[in-house]
């Protein structure tokens, strides 16, 4: 650990961000955000990430998630985001794109890697930045999360291989999202593809064969 990092934080901007969050937003996603804010700190502190970016990003990357889909997609017209058609067809998925805008605009938030941590944060991206792979994967194992499958062991390969990880959780994202019949990214096909064949890579470096799990 630098000097730098084994300073006393300055709290004031995380309580400014904690305060404007629980007014905006419903206690049950307010307690989410906390969890996954703690999650990144801790995966943070494993991965060499600094710690006030994690924490930041993993606070605040639900902060447009009060918007319903209507009020999402007409701000993103206002603010010149272009939408895909997937994006549209699923609404849900438009918060993290939006959520980085509105990090600047309301929380004064600009630091580039927590903004786009936010962005990538559901629907991730091919060969993210360690950072946004932190936001990605503590959005979905946080302690509060209990309906998808396999949470306990994404949990501790978490700690252990997080690009295995990334794949696993969009592996099992995409198997849902299936049988559901729900429409699925662009983007997560390709985050999906992109971390299949490092995985695989990984694996055949190692000496061993892959198996999707």
């Amino acid at each position: 650990m630098s000097e730098k990092d084994a300073r006393k934080p300055d709290l004031s901007d995380i309580t400014f961000y904690r305060k404007k969050l629980k007014a905006l937003l419903k206690p049950e996603r307010y307690e989410h955000s906390l969890s996954v804010s703690f999650t990144c700190v801790c995966l943070a502190m494993r991965y060499g990430v600094p710690l006030h970016q994690a924490e930041v990003a993993g606070l605040v990357h639900d902060c447009a998630k009060h918007f319903s889909g209507k009020e999402l997609v007409e701000r993103c017209e206002k603010d010149g985001i272009e939408l895909s058609i997937e994006m549209l067809q699923a609404p849900q998925v438009i918060h993290s794109v939006y959520g980085s805008v509105y990090a600047k605009q309301a929380f004064g938030i600009t630091d580039p890697d927590i903004l786009s941590a936010i962005y990538y944060h559901t629907l991730g991206r091919p060969a993210m930045k360690p950072l946004e792979k932190i936001v990605f994967t503590a959005d979905y194992i946080e302690a509060r999360r209990y309906k998808a499958d396999r949470l306990t062991e994404l949990r501790q390969m978490a700690f252990i291989d997080l690009d295995r990880t990334v794949y696993e959780i969009n592996k099992d994202t995409i198997d849902y999202l299936q049988k559901i019949g729900a429409p699925i990214c662009k983007d997560t096909l390709e985050t999906y593809d992109y971390y299949k064949k490092l995985t695989e890579k990984k694996e055949i470096g190692k000496g061993g064969s892959f198996h999707d799990s």
